[in-house]
C-alpha cells in the first residue's frame, strides 16, 4: 500500500491571489509583489511551460522514473523555480527533471519559487542555477558557459563569481567545445569521460582525434592510457632534429703560437673554428715590414 503524501500547506493564500485577475502581478513594483517574490507558492502544473533556455537536453528515462517513484512516495521535497510570464502562466527557470517526473506521477500542482524577470535575467538564472545544481554532462556545462559568454556577455572572471568555480575550471570546460562533434557526442553519451576529452584536446588534427577516440572506445582505455597515446602521437609528428656537427675544434698550444710569432717577428693571431678550420693573422705596420714578411715566406 502506497503512502498518502501530505502536501505542506505552502502558499495557499498566494496561489489564490495569483489566480485573481484583479491582482495580476507583472512587476516587482506591483501591489502584493513583495509577498510573492522569494516565497514558495503552490501553482497548477498545467500553467507551467518548459524554458527555451534550459541547458540540459538529455533526460535519462530510467532516472526520471526513479525520481517519479520518490515523488509519488514522499512528495516533491525541493520546489522548482519559475518566472511569471503572463496572468496565471509561468516558465521554468530550474527544476525540469522534477517537473517532468511530477507529470509522470500525475501531480496537478507543484510548490515553486516565483520570480519576475526578463528574458536575459531568466537565461542567466537558468544557466547559473543549472550549472550549480544539476548533474549536467561536461558538454552541457561547457555549452552553458559559452551561452553566458555569448548571450549575457559575462567574462570568465564574472562567471567564476556567479557559479563559484575557478576560472581555470571554466576554461577547461570551454576547451571541450573544440573537440570534434562526434567526440563531444561520445562524452555526452558517457562513452568517454571529461578526462579523456581534455587529453584529446591537445591534438589539433581532427582525423587523429577521431582515430584515438575510436581506440579509447574499442579498447576501453583509461585516461592515463589516453594521455600516453596522445604523447606518443605528438612525439611521432615532431620534426626530426638534424644531428649537430661534431666539434672538431682544438686548442693551439702556447708554444706553437710563440713559434709562429717568433718566425715572423710579429704577434700572430691564430683562431680555430668548430670544424677544425682556422686562420693565422700576421700584422704589419709599413710597406717595409710587409716586404720583410713576404721575403721570409719566399725563402
Amino acid at each position: 500500500m502506497s503512502k498518502t503524501v501530505k502536501k505542506p500547506a505552502m502558499g495557499r493564500g498566494l496561489a489564490a491571489l495569483l489566480k485573481d485577475p484583479e491582482n495580476d502581478i507583472q512587476s516587482v513594483t506591483d501591489k502584493n509583489a513583495a509577498q510573492l517574490v522569494g516565497n514558495i507558492v503552490e501553482i497548477d502544473l498545467d500553467t507551467i511551460e518548459v524554458s527555451p533556455f534550459q541547458p540540459r537536453s538529455n533526460f535519462n528515462e530510467e532516472h526520471l522514473q526513479e525520481l517519479a517513484s520518490s515523488i509519488k512516495e514522499l512528495g516533491l521535497i525541493q520546489p522548482i523555480t519559475v518566472r511569471k510570464i503572463d496572468f496565471n502562466k509561468y516558465q521554468l527557470i530550474s527544476g525540469e527533471r522534477r517537473y517532468r517526473a511530477s507529470k509522470l506521477v500525475g501531480l496537478k500542482s507543484l510548490p515553486a519559487y516565483i520570480r519576475i524577470a526578463n528574458d536575459q535575467e531568466s537565461l542567466e538564472m537558468a544557466l547559473v542555477e543549472n550549472i550549480q545544481r544539476q548533474d549536467l554532462d561536461p558538454i552541457e556545462v561547457a555549452l552553458s558557459y559559452q551561452r553566458l559568454i555569448d548571450e549575457i556577455q559575462l567574462t570568465q572572471e564574472q562567471m567564476s563569481e556567479r557559479v563559484g568555480k575557478k576560472r581555470s575550471t571554466i576554461a577547461n570546460y570551454l576547451r571541450l567545445l573544440k573537440l570534434n562533434p562526434i567526440i563531444q557526442t561520445g562524452m555526452r553519451d558517457n562513452f568517454i569521460s571529461m578526462g579523456h576529452g581534455r587529453a584529446l584536446i591537445n591534438i589539433e588534427d581532427e582525423d587523429a582525434q577521431l582515430d584515438i577516440y575510436s581506440k579509447i572506445v574499442k579498447q576501453n582505455l583509461s585516461v592515463r592510457d589516453t594521455e600516453n597515446l596522445v604523447k606518443k602521437y605528438q612525439d611521432d609528428i615532431k620534426p626530426a632534429t638534424k644531428p649537430s656537427k661534431k666539434d672538431k675544434s682544438f686548442e693551439i698550444p702556447s708554444e706553437s703560437k710563440k713559434t709562429v710569432s717568433d718566425f715572423f717577428d710579429a704577434k700572430a693571431d691564430i683562431k680555430v673554428d668548430q670544424s677544425g678550420k682556422g686562420k693565422i693573422t700576421i700584422p704589419f705596420y709599413s710597406k717595409a715590414d710587409f716586404d720583410r714578411i713576404v721575403k721570409l715566406l719566399s725563402e
